[in-house]
């Protein structure tokens, strides 16, 4: 159990994290640090003249491990910039620490550009030859050479680099800017407090359809405010992304560039994505009963997380602490010892506060380091989770730090598996504790919610982008797009829900299809897939916790396939995505039952 949270809080008895774990004094650190990273560079400059087909191992170890070095301090550095831009992006210091790094690493990334171009270039007999010593940088060194077709020439690299320092990372701050810096107001009233985007998502829950409604309204009356600036902005990201990535680099798609770096089959996430849209019909009946629980004729769009007619759970922040960690103590000591380091260090930051970064996120910045976690913490329900959710991230990364900076963190697919299955962990001890059938309704409308929100409509967000990509090649106008996303909501949701046209514009909301094309799918990809290893360990119960954690414990050292072959699971199956989708049938069949009880 962690222990009292009495260091690094503020008036509203939250933590606050603490980053001198990173840099102990920003702008002095950044000079010497700085320094020492260019004495390292020029050590593998060194080595430039020596790269031939007949290096030495030792040698080629020598330039990996400068070259670790190298990402590490730089990541260091790039983590601290946006962990204080993250605690509040107005803040004029944070956002010129954050410009000064990329000034500073910019042209470090291009110095060194050149020894993994040299790698991608060698022919396969003398990579192999150098890769049996390669030790942990194996996994690294073949993801290098699984993209050795779509990489350009040195000099054309390096163009990019400078390209995107001042073109698409710029974009994606002045989107964070932009919209970190709106504020909402729930009521005509000239003297009321506006409020951040965290204080007004509370509202979509609200009990009140009425409130429901304003919140939403609210929300996209500000946004469209925006949409010719952040279409604009869409737009460019948008081009960006097929300039280098089809036009340059000859990808066969957009989707493909995210694929072949996740090391994912387009086959794979083609199967994912269209068993997603066939399995909608399931979450569209979980609507229709939902609508019952709630009293509602006709379920719409804004009472999508309408909470059920049961008096709401207020969760103090030390109450959530406790459920989280007597889950993961339960199913793992381990896992909860590794989660208690993210408390001990003080890398957490659950405060909600202006101009903060919206949402939650996990930072894991080095092997060596406790990974950092921001929340907007307000006492839901839904924050119970997020706390176990992002302490998954943590850990996974933790029980990986055996591994390089390169291969530690977990590839993109396999990102969310200890995220959702430590969310699954929490939701099955609440649910076990429950006998009421009106406290199992709540929890199970809780766990659907969820997984409505990070299955379906993550894989629409996809659907989206696979058909906004298009448009905006063929030159389209931010209007389209809005109603090419309206579109595809009534897809979603067929004749259960009722769609407003003001969601339109909820596409302008999502930040991972600005800054990370293609990102969601993952999100669809880990839910699903912990679907199915969760009832693997209900089955097999102790026994199978030492595979969970031994897949953890991989990190992104292999290839998803690899790590989850030994589990007999076949990407490209249909069957196994299917299976995920039958545990959520079976859940709504539970609360259906609970609604026949409850009448």
């Amino acid at each position: 159990m962690p222990r009292k949270l009495s260091r690094g809080r503020e008036a509203t008895g939250l933590p606050r994290w603490n980053l001198k774990d990173l840099l102990r004094h920003p702008d002095k650190d950044l000079a010497t640090r700085s320094r020492t990273l260019n004495e390292h560079v020029r050590s593998l400059e060194d080595l430039r003249n020596r790269l031939s087909a007949t290096l030495a191992p030792r040698t080629f170890l020598k330039g990996l491990q400068l070259r670790e070095t190298i990402v590490s301090e730089s990541s260091r550095l790039m983590a601290y910039g946006h962990l204080w831009f993250a605690q509040n992006t107005q803040n004029q210091r944070a956002r010129a620490f954050e410009t000064q790094v990329r000034k500073h690493l910019l042209p470090i990334s291009n110095r060194t550009l050149f020894f993994d171009l040299w790698w991608q270039r060698l022919g396969d007999r003398t990579a192999e030859r150098l890769m049996k010593h390669a030790g942990p940088y194996r996994y690294h060194l073949e993801s290098l050479r699984r993209v050795k077709r779509h990489t350009l020439s040195e000099a054309e690299e390096q163009i990019i680099n400078v390209k995107n320092s001042t073109g698409r990372e710029v974009l994606d701050t002045l989107y964070d800017v932009i919209t970190n810096g709106l504020t909402f107001q729930m009521n005509s009233r000239k003297n009321s407090t506006p409020l951040s985007r965290e204080q007004l998502s509370v509202h979509f829950r609200n009990p009140f359809p009425r409130v429901r409604r304003m919140a939403y309204d609210q929300l996209f009356q500000v946004y469209s405010k925006h949409a010719d600036s952040l279409g604009d902005i869409y737009k460019a990201l948008v081009t960006d992304w097929k300039n280098e990535g089809l036009d340059l680099r000859g990808y066969t798609s957009p989707i493909a560039v995210r694929n072949l770096h996740n090391d994912i089959p387009d086959e794979a996430v083609s199967t994912l994505l269209q068993t997603c849209r066939d399995n909608r019909d399931v979450f569209q009946e979980y609507f229709r009963i939902k609508a019952r629980i709630c009293g509602l004729r006709q379920m719409t769009r804004y009472d999508v997380y309408a909470p059920p007619k049961i008096k709401k759970a207020f969760y103090p922040f030390e109450q959530a602490v406790k459920l989280v960690f007597e889950a993961y103590q339960e199913f793992s000591p381990t896992l909860a010892e590794h989660a208690h380091r993210v408390f001990a260090e003080r890398h957490i930051d659950a405060a909600p506060a202006p101009g903060k970064m919206g949402g939650a996120f996990c930072y894991s910045v080095l092997p060596s380091l406790t990974p950092y976690v921001l929340l907007n913490y307000s006492g839901d329900a839904r924050d119970v989770a997020t706390l176990a959710h992002e302490l998954g991230h943590a850990v996974h990364s933790m029980m990986a730090r055996h591994h390089s900076v390169h291969t530690f963190h977990a590839t993109l697919p396999l990102a969310e598996t200890a995220s959702v299955f430590g969310e699954q962990l929490l939701s099955d001890a609440l649910l076990a504790d429950a006998s009421a059938a009106k406290v199992r309704q709540r929890l199970l409308v809780g766990q659907l919610d969820d997984l409505y929100a990070t299955i379906l409509r993550q894989a629409y967000f996809v659907e989206f982008e696979n058909q906004a990509h298009q448009l905006i090649a063929e030159g389209t106008t931010s209007d389209r797009l809005a109603q090419t996303y309206l579109h595809l909501l009534k897809e979603q949701f067929g004749r259960s829900v009722a769609i407003s046209k003001a969601f339109q514009w909820e596409w302008l909301t999502i930040p991972h299809i600005f800054r990370s094309p293609f990102y969601c799918y993952a999100y669809s990809f880990g839910n699903l897939l912990v679907l199915s290893l969760f009832q693997r360990y209900k089955k097999e119960g102790e026994s199978f916790i030492p595979q969970y954690l031994e897949l953890l414990s991989h990190g992104g050292s292999r290839s998803p396939q690899d790590m989850l072959g030994p589990l007999g699971i076949d990407l490209c199956q249909k069957s196994f995505w299917q299976a995920g989708f039958n545990r959520i049938e079976e859940l709504v069949e539970s609360l259906e039952k609970t609604v026949s009880k409850t009448v």
